[in-house]
């Protein structure tokens, strides 16, 4: 049930045959939710930590006006909220952007492995860390980069993470999100967003058809988003 999030550590360091094990152990139970169905809701107290077993989920935000801010993309093989087993009350929801099946780790079973298995604690923590960069990096993105090297760096960043978990077909990945939740991940309009879009398909750097995006020029594309996949820690090493 969980071989996305081993993939997902393994792709970072090594884990032996008992750690697997005890990942597995870990995430004791499972559910599938809706599109649109809070995965964890602002203000809540979980008791678990959730982790994406498949599908598309984000965490997001909304404004006192309506408008709605999505903080994080999460895929396959990521706790979605691993922090909150130290935070405790949730400052943000987490929703299913498709049919999400999403496994649970208690957090007294977590606080087990913590206090017992100091590798898997140094790995539970990089996944914190590895959050933490994602979210710098869309800082940068939003506040510095141009709409368009925003977008083709978004496309870049989610290329590599679904790539580590096995859910790329050559240059192709399954992306089930609307205009508008991209729009949303943006942080603009949806007619700012078409804008911005169409001169990376025109240009023939990627296209987005039926839910899935192809790269077609990934040097051109990864050029104009001047990415780094450093952040992502994408490298087998003793952690």
């Amino acid at each position: 049930m969980i071989d996305s999030l081993l993939l997902n550590f393994m792709n970072r360091d090594s884990l032996s045959v008992e750690e697997q094990a005890t990942l597995r152990r870990l995430v004791s139970r499972d559910r599938v939710f809706d599109v649109d169905e809070d995965i964890v809701s602002e203000g809540a107290r979980p008791q678990h930590s959730a982790v994406l077993l498949d599908g598309f989920a984000a965490r997001y935000k909304y404004m006192a006006d309506g408008t709605r801010q999505i903080t994080a993309l999460h895929v396959a093989g990521d706790f979605m909220d691993l922090h909150a087993f130290l935070l405790k009350t949730m400052d943000h929801g987490i929703i299913a952007l498709s049919s999400c099946h999403v496994g649970f780790a208690d957090h007294a079973a977590l606080k087990e492995v913590t206090e017992t298995q100091p590798h898997l604690s140094r790995l539970l923590w990089l996944d914190t860390l590895i959050d933490g960069a994602i979210h710098r990096e869309w800082i940068v993105a939003m506040g510095r980069r141009s709409k368009r090297a925003h977008l083709a760096h978004l496309v870049c960043e989610l290329f590599y993470r679904l790539q580590a978990v096995r859910k790329t077909v050559d240059f192709s990945f399954h992306f089930p999100l609307t205009q508008m939740e991209l729009a949303d991940v943006l942080g603009i309009s949806v007619v700012h967003l078409n804008k911005t879009l169409q001169p990376l398909r025109h240009d023939g750097l990627l296209s987005w058809v039926n839910h899935t995006i192809t790269i077609h020029d990934w040097p051109r594309l990864a050029a104009l988003a001047q990415f780094d996949p450093t952040y992502l820690s994408c490298r087998v090493e003793p952690r």
